[in-house]
């Protein structure tokens, strides 16, 4: 098999301690550009569940689900299940599947910047589409080019800013791409707010508007150097030396350029990056691939940001304070990432991500036990305990925020191997996209099903990805990319699955 004659590790040997360098002002910058790609992600999650509760949209592409929902206190849970209207909201995220996979060779043979002003480039088209769609067709066609700009982004983003943050500082840098997309959603539910009362055209300025932070993203790409790993696997060393050297601020990168270099020649060897990453010796990075995009998604945080205004209607809010709860929940999310940020390189990923779990299954009990016993079919919640619901909610995403939120994305764009970080970043993408896709098209009837109980179906979850985190995955802070394959054979667990290094 291809690469079977080199050594099992990336890199001969650890150089960690030998990588000089600081924090300089041109790649926070880079960095703070290139994370706008996470505004398109954040922007559609807030928009559609704003959208899809305005009259004037349902009326024009939805009549029957408008008909349900004049019906409010027949059936509180039910009156927006509508396969056709979670459709309008999943079809971006199968989309952006099959795109991610596509985007794994363009950001290999290409680089990393080529991927981002590709999916800058087809989320302008979607938005257009959007705004202009005069049928149900339209509109999903548009969903659909959104949706490969989301692949496309979401596959390159992350994988750009840990390979341009200085080891000491990846986790923080890295979460400039969060910190997008949780501005991205706090921007579209103050958007929606605004556009709800603009009779009949305020849905087509939501959806239009997600052209802005695609002119960044494509504008930024179009601006932004590749990364010095890109450069060096693409063969332009010297290129990729200098631009080491901008970034770091010092000429002594011996030790970090020549890991790179050790990783470029292993991944050079390597055509078929996608079967080689199903060997034993990439074990560990594959069940991570798999399982962190899946357990983020599982939270049920996408069901609560997609139809945030939607669930509180459901919950007995009129119009305007469901979206001004949703609203609220968006601030709550963008402001706690940078919690995260002020102590990911410190605390590490582990005590985040456990913690975070912990609070999270807390404000999930808390919100069934309320709605099980407070609310039903032709009952309304009381103003104290409909605030309480919005408060344990704000709880919940609060501490999404500082811990999977962030680290679902950031813990695989670290872990991968140079040969096959491209692969490795798409398989995530793809994971994340199809249970975010899923969710997406089987919430509205889940809680239609389990009512109440939806809560507790999530805290179940987050329950088994919490002992999962705490058995199965070492901490990565302060590890450098290159030299993760150390990580991993040091670990209690994974040691014993690794074969033996050559």
């Amino acid at each position: 098999m291809a690469g079977g004659s080199f050594a099992t590790d990336s890199v001969a040997k650890e150089r960690a301690q030998q990588y000089k360098g600081r924090v300089t002002l041109y790649v926070i910058i880079t960095c703070i550009v290139a994370a706008t790609g996470g505004s398109l992600f954040g922007y559609d999650i807030g928009i559609s569940g704003g959208v899809t509760s305005m009259d004037d949209f349902l009326q024009k592409f939805f009549p029957d689900v408008y008909k349900q929902k004049m019906h409010a206190h027949e059936n509180n849970y039910c009156k927006f299940n509508s396969q056709a209207l979670a459709a309008f909201t999943s079809s971006l995220y199968i989309a952006g599947l099959v795109a991610s996979l596509i985007a794994s060779p363009v950001t290999r043979k290409y680089g990393r910047r080529m991927s981002i002003i590709c999916g800058g480039m087809s989320f302008l088209v979607g938005s257009a589409l959007n705004a202009a769609a005069a049928n149900l067709v339209m509109l999903i066609i548009g969903r659909i080019m959104l949706g490969v700009g989301i692949g496309f982004g979401n596959q390159a983003v992350p994988l750009y800013l840990s390979e341009m943050a200085p080891t000491h500082l990846r986790g923080g840098l890295n979460m400039m791409f969060q910190v997008a997309t949780t501005f991205g959603i706090f921007t579209a539910n103050m958007v929606n707010y605004g556009t709800q009362n603009i009779k009949p055209w305020g849905w087509r300025l939501s959806l239009g508007l997600a052209a802005v932070p695609a002119l960044l993203m494509t504008g930024g790409g179009i601006c932004l150097p590749d990364t010095p790993n890109s450069l060096v696997n693409r063969g332009l060393t010297e290129k990729a030396r200098k631009l080491l050297e901008k970034i770091r601020g010092t000429n002594d990168v011996d030790a970090e350029f020549q890991d790179m270099v050790d990783a470029s020649e292993l991944a050079s060897s390597i055509k078929h990056p996608f079967r080689n990453i199903l060997e034993k010796r990439y074990r560990p990075e594959l069940v991570m691939a798999i399982f962190m995009p899946t357990f983020q998604i599982l939270t049920g945080i996408n069901s609560i940001l997609f139809y945030a205004p939607v669930l509180f209607q459901t919950m007995g809010f009129g119009r305007a304070a469901s979206l001004y709860s949703s609203a609220l929940t968006g601030g709550v999310l963008a402001s706690s990432t940078f919690i995260s940020i002020a102590t990911v390189d410190r605390l590490g990923r582990r005590p985040l991500l456990i913690s975070g779990g912990i609070q999270m299954i807390t404000c999930q009990v808390i919100v069934a036990i309320i709605l099980g016993v407070k609310f039903g079919d032709n009952r309304e919640l009381s103003k104290g305990f409909s605030i309480l619901v919005v408060v344990v909610i704000c709880l919940f995403v609060l501490a999404f925020g500082w811990s999977w939120g962030p680290l679902g994305w950031t813990v695989p764009s670290e872990i991968f191997p140079l040969e096959i970080r491209s692969a490795g970043q798409s398989i995530t993408v793809s994971v994340n996209l199809l249970f975010t896709f899923i969710i997406a098209q089987a919430f509205l009837s889940l809680l239609c099903s389990f009512k109440f109980g939806i809560f507790l179906f999530f805290a179940g979850w987050i329950t088994i990805m919490t002992l999962f985190v705490s058995v199965f995955l070492p901490e990565t802070k302060g590890i450098p990319i290159e030299e993760m394959t150390f990580m991993w054979r040091r670990h209690w667990f994974w040691k014993r699955v690794l074969p033996a290094a050559a």
